[in-house]
């Protein structure tokens, strides 16, 4: 029996802190891409974060299993994450922060379709079905829909959206094959390593590769290591992975589309992003969708109750 119960206060309280330092750290990359290039960034982010991780095991006592078959979709989760921050960091460098969080957390919806084709328990139900189409209804909008006259920035930020949501299919490959091989036995910290090893050395030979390894030490800079190593990629994944043991999955991905609205409200207050209308009309529908999809049984269980309760009220 599945002994994961509903969200408490400390489970709401955890999942909008969650949802927060998610939400900001595409803001903060963005904001010291002159100093460090968002690539380079998160490649070392992700080596000191692999770093901790293995401390962790250690003082656990807990060994990496190569012997178990968990070798080989490690080595494909570890690419799949490094790609999808190799997109992310190089889709920075011509888009906003705040567009690039909305489409990077289109993730669950690309992770449900790979599921309900590779997983039976998995199938999606017509409320998921609906997320689907209002989700990709309002990425139709954000593309097709905003004015193609504003010259080569427009077409710049086009190219950078659509590597954001290249990136987000890559995280929903990364979830599928992490649900659907061995790695759906292994321990959280086993399946992390992966990840970050594969993040830090991938990104480290592309920012090599394209000149993007510049490093200037100042302050902010030191600040945004700090945040994206100890807080982002270490303690902040801990976290989830340990929520998603205690409390049901489905109310925690209700949460989900918190963190591309907090990536929203962070860029136009920190960076002075304009918020586009074209685009906030398209991201209403894919935060919509995000919510349906992630939470799809708990959204179907609320309204058979709200039906239900009108029946029983209009006896």
């Amino acid at each position: 029996m599945d002994s994961r119960k509903a969200l408490d206060g400390q489970a709401i309280a955890l999942m909008l802190l969650l949802c927060l330092v998610w939400g900001l750290q595409q803001v903060v990359l963005k904001a010291t891409a002159a100093d460090i290039a968002p690539t380079f960034q998160i490649a070392l982010r992700s080596g000191v974060a692999a770093l901790l991780v293995v401390m962790l095991m250690a003082a656990r006592g807990e060994r990496m299993h190569l012997a178990d078959r968990t070798w080989r979709p490690g080595v494909v989760v570890g690419l799949l994450f490094g790609f999808e921050f190799l997109l992310v960091g190089e889709g920075l460098r011509h888009t906003s922060a705040s567009h690039m969080v909305v489409f990077l957390y289109t993730a669950p919806v690309f992770a449900a379709l790979g599921l309900h084709w590779k997983l039976p328990a998995e199938r999606l139900g017509v409320v998921q079905w609906f997320g689907i189409a209002l989700a990709f209804g309002g990425i139709a909008l954000t593309f097709f829909g905003r004015n193609q006259g504003g010259g080569s920035l427009t077409g710049n930020m086009l190219w950078g959206d659509f590597l954001g949501l290249l990136a987000g299919i890559a995280w929903g490959a990364t979830t599928v094959v992490v649900r659907c091989t061995t790695l759906a036995r292994a321990p959280a910290t086993q399946t992390l390593l992966y990840q970050l090893v594969g993040a830090f050395v991938l990104l480290t030979i592309a920012a090599w590769g394209s000149g993007q390894a510049h490093f200037n030490p100042t302050p902010q800079v030191w600040a945004s290591l700090v945040f994206h190593s100890l807080v982002v990629s270490f303690a902040s994944f801990l976290v989830w992975f340990w929520l998603l043991r205690k409390y049901l999955a489905s109310r925690l991905g209700v949460f989900s589309f918190m963190t591309p609205l907090f990536g929203i409200v962070f860029g136009a207050w920190l960076l002075n992003e304009p918020i586009e209308r074209t685009f906030l009309l398209g991201a209403i529908p894919v935060l919509m969708g995000i919510v349906l999809v992630s939470g799809g049984g708990w959204v179907t269980q609320v309204l058979a109750g709200l039906v239900r309760r009108g029946a029983q009220d209009g006896r």
